[in-house]
Order: structure tokens, then C-alpha cells, then sequence
């Protein structure tokens, strides 16, 4: 991406396990400065799992480590289990995956066979349901928080339903905001006339905070760090700033009584 755009600064928004395909926001320039408020949203999988065995990474990547009988599935059964995982749970983040213990992520330790103590994570499973039942292979979909791993999800299921199971397929098919935007492929970029086409404005991923429109003397104070007043009344949130012209300035934090506090300004 860095090499299509002029080798401007990038980072991309939520790693993808090696198994996993699917949507990967990349935030380009200035624009990486919004990378955490794409990080906080909602992400939506589909996923399959395989019954009856566990593996060494949760999915079909690592070594088979644990084997047991696949009990008969109802759709009562299963819809149980999975009822039983909705909503708030807490979660203890897998040991291959990219979080980080003392610099070092956990799958380089776990690739090493050591393996650390995690603390549990609260994650909200807003939405899961069971697409297709194929044999011992589950089909599902999930809209759920960030840091939500869907291997241990996978895992915890299998579990609910008395077996064993590890991730056999695994796609994100969005993160929000952008459930409705059109993916691109590297290759799609690299052949287009303009890449750039496929760019969304920086200030795009932010539509859902209260616009507030400052005079030119409100803007440059907000450049040099100093509060100023906005045409906003309630409580105190956070708030996309604009100049009189339209450009779009950053993110500000509103006290509730009519002054903004500049936070993540744009260049």
C-alpha cells in the first residue's frame, strides 16, 4: 500500500490470522490517526468449524492435539449453545495471536512451546447464529467487539456442545463503519489507472460524532493547542472539527458547556 501511495506512512486496522481472509482497513498519512477509533468497532465474521478436534493454534493451521465423539446435534442442542454465548462473556485471548507479553508477541512464544499466563478480556457477542450444519463442520456468523478471537469462540461452542473443535475456514467480512463499502485486492489497486479511487476521506470513518464548524480565528487557535468555543450544546463527547471552508481539522473534546479541547489534530 505504502508503495502504490508514494511511500506515505500506512498502518492497517486489526490483523487477519494467517487462515483468515476478508476486509482489512488501512489507514494511509494523516489518516493513521484515526486508526483506533476504526479499531473500537464492531467486526463481522463468518466462520466454520470442525468438530471433534482441537489444535495447537485453534484452527486448521496448527497440530492436532485432542480427538472426542461428536455427540448428535439437534437444533434445539445448538441453539442452546450458542444462546448460552451471546451477549457480554469474558474472554482469555489465545497464546498464537499478536498481543504482546513484554514486547514480544504471544505466537513467537507459543512457536518457542512456552506458553503465559493471559488475562480474560470482556468482549460482546451482539450477534451469533448457526448458517449450515454440514456433518460435524458448522457454519456460522458473528457481529461482535473488538478483541473478540473467533478461534476461542470456536472452542468455547464446541465445548457448549460436549466435543471439541477448531476453526476450518474463517472470512471478516466487515469491520464498521464500512459494512456497505467495496473491497479491494492489492493486485485490483497495483492494475488501476488511480488508486486513489478506492480512498475514503479521513474523516469518512468518523460520520457518527457531532459536527462542529469553527471561524478561522477558532481554527487557529485549535492549531496552536488552546480550546475554543463550539456551537454545540450537551453533554461532553468527542466531536469532528471543521474550518469555515470544509476542510476537515480533527478530533476535539467537547466539556458539555460550550468549549472544545483539541485531542487528534490533522496537518
Amino acid at each position: 500500500m505504502r508503495a502504490l501511495f508514494g511511500r506515505v506512512k500506512a498502518g492497517h486496522v486489526g490483523s487477519l490470522d494467517p487462515l483468515a481472509s476478508g476486509m482489512l482497513p488501512v489507514c494511509l498519512g494523516e489518516a493513521t490517526k484515526i486508526a483506533g477509533d476504526i479499531l473500537a468497532g464492531r467486526k463481522c465474521y463468518r466462520f466454520s468449524i470442525r468438530l471433534g478436534s482441537r489444535t495447537s493454534t485453534g484452527d486448521s493451521e496448527g497440530d492436532l492435539i485432542a480427538t472426542a465423539p461428536v455427540p448428535a446435534l439437534s437444533a434445539q442442542r445448538l441453539e442452546s449453545a450458542l444462546a448460552g454465548l451471546r451477549g457480554a462473556q469474558r474472554q482469555v485471548p489465545p497464546m498464537y495471536s499478536a498481543l504482546k507479553q513484554g514486547g514480544t508477541p504471544l505466537y513467537r512464544l507459543a512457536r518457542a512451546g512456552q506458553t503465559v499466563e493471559r488475562a480474560a478480556r470482556d468482549i460482546l457477542l451482539d450477534e451469533l447464529q448457526l448458517l449450515r450444519q454440514d456433518g460435524e463442520t458448522l457454519e456460522l456468523e458473528t457481529l461482535c467487539s473488538k478483541g473478540t478471537y473467533v478461534r476461542v469462540l470456536a472452542e468455547d461452542i464446541a465445548v457448549a456442545l460436549g466435543t471439541l473443535g477448531h476453526v476450518s475456514a474463517l472470512r471478516r467480512l466487515y469491520v464498521e463503519p464500512f459494512a456497505a463499502e467495496p473491497m479491494h485486492t492489492l493486485e485490483s489497486l497495483g492494475d488501476s489507472a488511480d488508486p486513489g479511487m478506492a480512498l475514503l476521506a479521513p474523516d469518512w470513518p468518523l460520520r457518527a460524532l457531532p459536527q462542529v464548524r469553527l471561524s478561522a480565528a477558532a481554527a487557529q487557535r485549535l492549531r496552536h493547542g488552546q480550546r475554543v468555543v463550539g456551537d454545540l450544546q450537551g453533554a461532553a463527547e468527542r466531536v469532528r472539527l471543521y474550518a469555515e471552508d470544509g476542510s476537515f481539522l480533527g478530533i476535539g473534546q467537547a466539556d458539555g458547556g460550550g468549549l472544545i479541547q483539541p485531542r487528534r489534530l490533522f496537518n
